[in-house]
């Protein structure tokens, strides 16, 4: 009976062997068959890491010692690189445990060794491998850094400190702006609603990580007591998250009383959101996160055959910057308040109307809901003053009135409920607030949790990323991008090819 050869002296993975080998004599001895499925299943887990990492490293000594010098290596300041070294080592702690490779040096007296070797292996500058950043950045947009460490323990067997895991995330998600920026989008057909929708989310941070304004704010302020906020102080820790959308809808007609439709009358589904794309960030304000709203749905619908709607709840400063960026682009972008907001400014006057629990309160809010709807908004505005006045409230006694009144006055422009319906377009931000808990409550509001600026926008950048379902797609542009960065730019001449896409 023939049969291959067996492992010679030469051979390059004669360690790796000698390992595999050991674990089959192990289970074919006395011992492993005392076991249970699940202590066999244990011991095995940690034999294969320590075999894939014998694998590897038996991989790169074979690589180390096929490497041929390549002439004519010129560095990225056109100085040649004509002296060659071999026996340099670099250390790698890979998915599987820590590994050395081993490779030839070009070099030049005083600069910097440069490895092709490194180039053609997409080595990182840093210690740890792309496997156990791609860990990184899944598990510390996922949960804390505790928890984070604790998973990658559990699933590599590896123990990356937390601020290693911090870092390792940050770089991970340096290239999420630039993958954005040139990925193609999901078209908008003509017909259908383009929505935009801006909102922003407060990000306990760290004191210096806060804006000018906030941070002179929590300096000047002087709690009443030591263990409490007393009510309406606020700790002035918070910067604020901007939050983007953009998605596109297939209309759908609506009447007022469809969209407040009583318990007797039949509920009328409204538009459903498609293609939905988020974008957030801590570093920039409300400006460019707008005009990155805009860049996408530009890139859905860059003849502007689609109806552009804009989602907010009312802040000032959003619709400023909508109305400059559409202006800017010469697009004509409708600005829609969203009707929850309206309905809480609502209850507010309710309540100096009624008593709390009054059922009489929620029938008073449905009547001047569907006439706000009806496009009365002004109207409806005047009559909360006037019937403030006729029952003879002073002071504290009005004020939610006043308040809902001048919310109704002010934004009365964007509160075209009619020509909403008719058209078929959405009038509720909810697309907008889920991402909000999403992508910022859910993974920052952790107890005890103070932000830096670059560790929050990393974890923002990469919850956005897999929150759109991009992030396998990201993770590939990725490390292209870090080929290009930390290798090819080292090098003139493009003695280092690209990387395949």
């Amino acid at each position: 009976m023939s049969g291959s050869a067996g492992p010679t002296d030469d051979d390059g993975f004669c360690s790796s062997r000698e390992l595999f080998e050991s674990v089959v004599d192990f289970l074919d001895a006395e011992e492993a068959f005392g076991l249970d499925h699940g202590a066999l299943e244990a011991r095995l887990e940690v034999s294969s890491r320590e075999l894939f990492c014998r694998l590897f490293q038996d991989h790169l000594d074979l690589r180390a010692q096929r490497e041929e010098r390549v002439e004519g290596v010129v560095d990225a300041t056109g100085a040649p690189r004509a002296s060659v070294e071999d026996g340099h080592h670099r250390a790698l702690v890979t998915v599987f445990g820590e590994v050395s490779v081993e490779r030839l040096a070009y070099r030049r007296r005083g600069e910097e060794n440069l490895h092709l070797a490194d180039a053609s292996l997409n080595l990182p500058e840093e210690k740890h491998s792309h496997g156990l950043r791609r860990w990184s950045a899944i598990e510390a947009s996922r949960g804390s850094y505790d928890e984070a460490t604790a998973a990658i323990e559990r699933g590599t067997g590896q123990k990356v400190g937390k601020r290693q895991v911090e870092s390792l995330a940050e770089r991970a998600a340096f290239d999420v702006d630039a993958f954005y920026a040139e990925r193609s989008a999901p078209e908008c057909a003509p017909g259908d609603i383009l929505v935009l929708s801006v909102d922003g989310k407060g990000i306990v941070m760290r004191p210096e990580a806060l804006r000018g304004a906030t941070k002179k704010a929590a300096e000047d302020t002087s709690p009443k007591l030591q263990g409490r906020l007393s009510r309406g102080e606020k700790r002035g820790r918070k910067r604020m998250a901007e939050i983007g959308a953009v998605y596109d809808v297939v209309p759908v007609p609506r009447s007022p009383t469809d969209v407040l439709a009583s318990k007797d009358d039949e509920q009328v589904k409204g538009p459903e959101a498609n293609h939905k794309w988020l974008t957030a960030s801590v570093l920039e304000d409300a400006a460019p996160v707008i005009g990155d709203v805009f860049d996408e749905a530009e890139r859905r619908d860059p003849q502007h055959l689609c109806t552009w709607v804009a989602l907010v709840d009312g802040n000032k400063h959003q619709i400023d910057c909508i109305e400059t960026q559409a202006h800017r682009r010469t697009i004509d972008v409708t600005i829609i308040i969203d009707l929850i907001h309206v309905l809480e400014y609502l209850w507010t006057a309710a309540w100096c109307f009624f008593e709390e629990g009054d059922p009489r309160a929620e029938a008073w809010v449905r009547t001047r809901a569907l006439a706000i709807l009806e496009g009365g908004a002004r109207d409806v505005a005047a009559g909360i003053r006037r019937r403030a006045s006729s029952e003879g409230l002073k002071g504290s006694e009005r004020k939610g009135a006043d308040t809902c009144a001048k919310y109704l006055t002010n934004k009365a422009d964007y509160l075209d409920y009619p020509t909403a319906l008719a058209g078929g377009w959405p009038i509720a931000t909810g697309i907008i607030e889920g991402a909000c808990r999403h992508i910022v409550k859910d993974r920052f509001d952790v107890t005890g949790a103070r932000w830096s600026v670059d560790g929050a926008e990393a974890i923002l950048k990469l919850r956005v990323v897999r929150s759109n379902g991009d992030f396998d797609d990201y993770w590939r542009f990725h490390l292209l991008r870090e080929h290009e960065r930390v290798h090819r730019s080292r090098y003139a001449n493009n003695i280092i090819p690209a990387l395949a896409a």
